[in-house]
Formats: structure tokens, C-alpha cells, sequence
């Protein structure tokens, strides 16, 4: 009797140590980690943790849109005169952006998150456009595909960040009115297939160059909002 009930209290710490280790890791593996745990609905996230996310995002659309525009130079632009017959201007050239860091470091927090916000906006129609004309065309290689596919999926992430950082940085501020509209869907869908990639080229062209701001404008407003200026 004596040896079951000590069997019985042995079993039962044993438990009960190991929901006390499985509670201390849980704790652990919370406090460590930036996201919220279940996705609760009151959860905030912390200024410093939206900007590492903002900026991680930023940084790989940046390098998968590069990538995609120089495979797509070597596959279909080689020994064409694309550049000379793509369009000189973006869609987005119409948005006021600093043309350096030093201006950039310069501008207002609020307006540099604006802007950002405006380039992300702006291209969420041509990337839907996109995505949907590259998985119809045969041609296209499926790795050209599937990163056109993460891009767009990547940027509607970063899009939906910069609206909780705003709310943090700039709550009551939101600037609808930068926004660019793109026409160019006509050249990805009609005319010859020489048109066509010219079409691309341009879209990949701009698409590299306003990744690479909103990656590089990301880098300068978290170097001015959480390190305090400290760049």
C-alpha cells in the first residue's frame, strides 16, 4: 500500500515538474519572441518589433524584385532595344520623394511614412495585374512566376505594417492623397508579344526602383523614430 501511494506521489511530481518546466519555457519562448502569441486581437505590438518586421520585408522585396528584373534582362531583353522603347517615367514619378538620404533624414517622419504608404498603395493594383498576366502566359519561367507571386504577397504585408506604424508614429495623419494610378494593364495585354515585354520591362523596371526607396526610406525611419535619430 505504502509503495503504491509512493509510486502515486512520485508520478504525480513528476507532473507536475515537468508542467512547471513547460510553463517556464512557454514564458521563455513569449518573452523572447516579438509576435503576439495567438494572434490575440488586443495585442500590440511594439513600435521597435513593427519596424523590424517592416524593414526584414522590405529589404527581401527589394532583393526578389531585383532578381526578377535582372532574369527577366537576360531572358527576353537581350538583344532588344527595351530600353530605348520603354517608357523614360514610373507610374509612381508623380509622388514627391526625397532624392537622397540626406533628404530623406531631413524629412518629417510623418511625411516619409506617407510616402512610403503611397508607393506601397500605388502598386497593389499594377502587382494584381501583374501576377495574374505572367501565370496565364506559358513562357513565363514558374520561378519568374512565383517570385512576381511573393512579391505581391509581401508588399500587401508591408502594406497592412505601415498602417499599425502610422497609427503609432502619426495617429490621425494618414494622407490619403498620395497615391499614383497605373494605366499600363494595355501593355501587358495587347499588341504584338514584343509589346508585351516591353510592357514587363518597364513594370519590373519601376518596380526594382520603388522597392528599393521604400527599403531604403523603411532603413532611415527607424534609424529616426526608434533609435531617436541616432543614424
Amino acid at each position: 500500500m505504502t509503495t503504491t501511494m509512493d509510486s502515486k506521489q512520485s508520478s504525480w511530481k513528476g507532473s507536475l515538474l515537468l508542467l512547471l518546466v513547460l510553463n517556464l519555457l512557454l514564458c521563455k519562448n513569449v518573452a523572447a519572441s516579438p509576435a503576439c502569441a495567438g494572434g490575440a486581437a488586443n495585442c500590440r505590438l511594439s513600435l521597435q518589433d513593427l519596424f523590424t518586421r517592416a524593414v526584414a520585408l522590405s529589404d527581401n522585396i527589394y532583393k526578389v524584385a531585383e532578381d526578377t528584373f535582372r532574369d527577366f534582362q537576360k531572358t527576353y531583353a537581350n538583344g532588344r532595344e527595351f530600353i530605348s522603347r520603354a517608357i523614360n517615367s514610373c507610374h509612381t514619378s508623380s509622388i514627391p520623394t526625397p532624392a537622397d538620404k540626406v533628404q530623406a533624414l531631413n524629412t518629417e517622419s510623418g511625411t516619409l511614412l506617407n510616402t512610403v504608404r503611397g508607393l506601397l498603395r500605388s502598386w497593389e493594383d499594377p502587382l494584381q495585374h501583374l501576377t495574374t498576366t505572367v501565370r496565364d502566359m506559358k513562357e513565363f519561367p514558374a520561378d519568374m512566376i512565383r517570385r512576381v507571386q511573393e512579391i505581391e504577397y509581401k508588399t500587401y504585408q508591408l502594406r497592412e505594417g505601415m498602417e499599425k506604424i502610422i497609427k503609432q508614429v502619426e495617429p490621425g495623419v494618414i494622407n490619403d492623397d498620395i497615391f499614383a494610378a497605373w494605366s499600363g494593364l494595355s501593355s501587358l495585354q495587347k499588341g504584338d508579344k514584343n509589346s508585351h515585354l516591353v510592357g514587363f520591362y518597364n513594370l519590373f523596371h519601376c518596380l526594382r526602383r520603388d522597392t528599393n526607396k521604400v527599403d531604403n526610406y523603411l532603413k532611415i525611419l527607424k534609424c529616426k523614430v526608434v533609435h531617436e535619430g541616432s543614424c
